[in-house]
């Protein structure tokens, strides 16, 4: 019987770095003002190196603007779909991803409150009150959870995450309706948007995507132990408890640092995974590094959609990923049901 590779090999990570680097120049070259595929080459190549870029190339165009929101926008979708693949697996749940723990909800109340209070100070405020209200929100629903259940079991996660969600989503709501001039801005930021973003912001993300994406990628064998159940996982020495808490906080970090910075963008942690699963297969050692670089790949294609398409007009885009993903999605489980159904 053939063995199967429990670990890509380099070939294969090559494909994946050139399908990312291609689609972040493509992402670089098009937009409201197209540049030549040329241009955008010399440019960043000159730029790396700091020498001088030959005149006539719109230098602050693809440095100051696309490049940045491009490097923001594919660390953000490489973080989502990476948590997204990791509650899946932890969970044992398909329609799990990010936001099933409340966290994000709770980040995105934190943002709310700082934008409809005006306690934005260069976006600082903003991501701190994300950020705080993220790690609060996952204080508050492990220790519901705990107190409803002392082992933690994943039913009882699932429900306090979904409670408080709607909790969090019903005073979202009441604070929208009372914010008055700031409406516009808050309904903008909650449908998501990397508009705006710098490199501060990419190098932050950056940070936060090595450390607790390592974390959870460093836990790809016990997240295969889990998808043969929980019982199963703990007979063969997985501690579940510990691993359930560590992958669970690196999760929620970030994706609270994820939302502090882009805010809502739904569907790619749900979505992505699951087209993953399908080249990639189950094995967590080949799915969680599959999810990271499809998900950058998906949501850059995302935003080069939502600022073309209707061109000035540009778009959310949690507007597209929410469009893409739910058809996406449909369209996936319709092929898993008919794949059942001639299995039978």
């Amino acid at each position: 019987m053939k063995k199967h590779r429990e670990h890509f090999s380099a070939g294969a990570y090559g494909l994946f770095i050139l399908a990312f680097v291609g689609t972040a120049l493509l992402c670089v070259c098009l937009g409201s003002v197209p540049i030549s595929l040329r241009d955008t080459v010399a440019c960043l190549w000159n730029g790396l190196w700091g020498t001088e870029i030959p005149a006539g190339i719109a230098k602050n165009i693809i440095l100051n603007v696309r490049l940045p929101r491009v490097l923001n926008v594919a660390l953000c979708g490489a973080a989502l779909s990476l948590c997204g693949a990791a509650m899946q697996g932890l969970l044992q749940n398909p329609l799990a991803d990010g936001s099933t723990l409340g966290v994000s909800s709770g980040a995105s109340l934190g943002a709310v409150i700082a934008l409809a209070l005006g306690v934005t100070g260069a976006s600082g405020g903003v991501m701190g009150m994300a950020m705080g209200f993220a790690f609060l929100s996952l204080l508050l629903i492990l220790g519901l959870a705990y107190a409803l259940d002392k082992s933690l079991s994943t039913n009882s996660i699932i429900l306090i995450g979904v409670i408080y969600s709607m909790f969090v989503s019903s005073i979202l709501t009441l604070i929208i309706s009372f914010s008055g001039e700031k409406l516009r801005t808050i309904t903008f930021w909650t449908m998501g948007s990397l508009s705006g973003t710098n490199y501060g912001h990419a190098g932050l993300l950056s940070l936060f995507l090595a450390l607790c994406g390592g974390v959870i990628l460093g836990h790809a064998r016990e997240l295969n132990a889990f998808a043969m159940g929980e019982d199963n996982a703990r007979h063969i020495g997985v501690n579940i408890r510990r691993v359930k808490l560590t992958i669970l906080i690196a999760v929620s970090v970030l994706i609270g640092v994820c939302v502090s910075i882009a805010g809502n963008i739904g569907f790619v942690g749900l979505v992505i995974p699951h087209m993953a699963r399908m080249i990639a297969g189950p094995n967590h050692k080949r799915l969680l590094p599959a999810s990271l670089f499809s998900g950058a790949v998906f949501l850059m294609l995302c935003d080069l959609a939502a600022r073309t398409v209707l061109s000035p007009i540009e778009l959310n885009i949690g507007v597209v990923t929410s469009l893409v993903g739910a058809i996406a999605f449909v369209t996936i489980f319709y092929r898993a049901g008919k794949g059942r159904d001639r299995g039978c």
